[in-house]
């Protein structure tokens, strides 16, 4: 018998779930949805849901056991709470919470009741960061030392709420809290620095444009950088390897990975080069035999997967793939990242 669904929030994140949902999770049914805007509840009513006219309504049917927050950032930790002491399982839209210690409430009552809780991180199935892990667990090009992370656009607006410092908006929250999500999954190792830099362009009272610098204890420097201010974008991914480099252009995961050839040893030439560059010898191009050009390894990724590994957990009793205290440890250092902006200088961590 398939699992009886409701969606807080039927907005552009509440509408996504009930379409991926229902086309494409077996085991799982969308009753409802709860929304305070009207426009909300009439879009929901043409699609066949049944509208909760009060929370408490949504918290007394006891058929719907799965509930997905996907409201305003700053109303996640007291909804969160109250669907897990109404006996939901709960997955709650990105950024979880504001801060650390209101997640760390949020744990808190999920151990106390026992229910699933989780967090929407689904850009772990995205298809460029999954060719990214693999190359380094498989070791392609060697061992990473220096990765960058971008997501680059010049629209200059963010969406609704999402600019509203009140309503949690902002990059940090909006578009960072992924990619930082990503890195600290990617490099097992603690975060020991962090330096932050958020740009006000065109908005008041929240971060546009940021660049986040970390440093991991394992000696892994890592750039996230996003823009909406950006009109000439840089690579979505920048790998930088002992053994070689791998880039990702774009979203359509277009790039390549040149290596090391170990076959053919490079010659260092007394004589100065001369280049573009002017007279040089470290800079001058290396030879074309000392290196192989590879492609991006093939993966396959379904966002489908989150759903899918939540119905795993609640019937099986499988591993969540995305554990709260993962989330916790993001928003540590989410924390670190306004606190290092506002200071103006980067900050030491063991996160």
């Amino acid at each position: 018998m398939a699992h009886q669904h409701a969606i807080i929030g039927f907005g552009g994140m509440g509408t996504w779930h009930w379409q991926n949902v229902t086309e494409r999770v077996d085991g799982l049914d969308v009753k409802g949805i709860y929304d305070i805007r009207e426009e909300a509840c009439q879009s929901a009513k043409e699609k066949g849901l049944h509208v909760y006219a009060s929370l408490q309504e949504l918290w007394d049917d006891k058929d719907v056991d799965l509930v997905t927050i996907a409201v305003p950032n700053n109303f996640h930790k007291e909804l969160s709470i109250a669907a897990l002491r109404a006996g939901k399982n709960v997955i709650c839209e990105k950024p979880v919470t504001l801060n650390a210690g209101e997640l760390e409430e949020i744990i808190k009552v999920r151990d106390e009741t026992g229910k699933l809780f989780a967090v929407h991180q689904n850009r772990r199935w995205d298809k460029d960061y999954c060719i990214v892990k693999k190359i380094l667990e498989e070791g392609t090009i060697g061992t990473p030392y220096y990765i960058e992370s971008r997501v680059l656009g010049s629209r200059r607006a963010m969406h609704g709420w999402r600019g509203h410092k009140v309503n949690g908006g902002g990059m940090v929250y909006d578009w960072g809290i992924h990619l930082l999500d990503q890195a600290m999954n990617l490099i097992d190792s603690k975060v020991v620095s962090v330096d932050a830099h958020l740009f006000n362009i065109f908005s008041d009272g929240v971060d546009d444009n940021f660049k986040l610098f970390m440093r991991f204890e394992n000696g892994v420097s890592y750039l996230i950088e996003i823009a909406t201010n950006c009109f000439i974008n840089l690579p979505r991914w920048h790998v930088t390897c002992n053994d070689g480099t791998a880039v990702v252009e774009d979203w359509a995961c277009n790039g390549k990975m040149v290596k090391l050839n170990t076959d053919e040893e490079m010659a260092w030439d007394d004589e100065i080069v001369y280049t573009e560059a002017g007279p040089t010898r470290t800079m001058a191009p290396r030879p074309k035999q000392t290196t192989a050009e590879l492609e991006l390894p093939k993966v396959e990724t379904d966002w489908a997967d989150y759903y899918k590994n939540i119905l795993d957990v609640i019937d099986n009793g499988a591993e969540l793939i995305v554990k709260p205290e993962q989330s916790l440890r993001v928003m540590k250092v989410i924390d670190k990242t306004f606190e290092s902006a506002a200071l103006g200088h980067g900050l030491e961590c063991y996160l």
